[in-house]
């Protein structure tokens, strides 16, 4: 018998799904009458969440871009992904990389695979693959889209539509669309527009993120528990998303202290 994809599994609407889809597009519209679209852009892991959004800017002229991070470990069906965006979209989609240098320095030091023997090492990874990256990402931009959402964990429980972070400090306004959303309504909007989806969602793998850092989930978990799932910490964010009020630091901040 043939396992049932995640539309069969999961794409049942919320009863509030047509509030919540006038509510996204409405933070959308407000973002671009607020900053317009040069300095806004999407940040795209191709999971589920984003390419709900990728299709809600792309079906309705929007006009905004996107950025991936190829940290140099996703998974096989994430590079599939990205290349078949990159060929749909080529004038919208950017990549970053990682410093090639600073990856083979620190993977001279420590192995391939470090993050196993210790969260200061697991972080030191993400520093390097991921937040350097982001930061470059990010140059220059106003606001950012993200395809964070309240039900994924509790540590995203109070996630807004519209994060003006550490607006004060000139980092961009975070703007979240899908807050609101369940996971029935990602997955009805995915099957009633036939969005193309990471694959791994189907052999159970809700959040997608480097291949080492990631494993399916089973029955019951929450939906970041095959993140870095070997740790204690209930947190487990790499950085990315990680505001002042819940981290000593902004995701930025101490990227801001190293050379360009």
């Amino acid at each position: 018998m043939s396992q049932p994809s995640a539309i069969t599994l999961y794409g049942r609407p919320s009863a509030d799904y047509a509030a919540h889809l006038d509510e996204a597009l409405a933070t959308l519209r407000a973002a671009i009458a607020e900053f317009g679209t040069d300095t806004i852009v999407q940040a795209s892991s191709l999971g589920a969440e984003d390419v709900v959004l990728s299709h809600l800017i792309e079906a309705n002229e929007l006009g905004i871009p996107l950025f991936v991070l190829d940290t140099g470990k996703l998974h096989p069906e994430t590079l599939q992904l990205l290349q078949a965006t990159q060929q749909r979209r080529p004038e919208a989609v950017t990549v970053y990389q990682p410093d090639p240098e600073a990856v083979q320095a620190f993977v001279a030091a420590e192995g391939e695979e470090p993050m196993y023997r210790s969260i200061a090492l697991r972080k030191a990874c993400c520093q390097i693959r991921k937040l350097e990256p982001l930061e470059r990402a990010l140059q220059g931009k106003s606001a950012w889209l993200t395809g964070l959402r309240r039900e994924q964990s509790g540590a995203r429980a109070e996630v807004a539509l519209r994060d003006a972070g550490e607006q004060a400090s000139g980092r961009p306004v975070k703007f979240n669309p899908l807050a609101s959303w369940t996971w029935g309504d990602i997955w009805h909007y995915i099957a009633t527009h036939q969005v193309p989806y990471n694959p791994l969602h189907d052999q159970f793998y809700p959040s997608i993120g480097c291949a080492p850092c990631t494993r399916a989930v089973t029955l019951g978990e929450d939906f970041r528990s095959g993140r870095w799932w070997w740790e204690q910490d209930n947190a487990r964010e790499c950085g990315l998303h990680v505001s002042a009020a819940t981290s000593e630091a902004s995701p930025l901040s101490h990227l801001q202290e190293q050379p360009a």
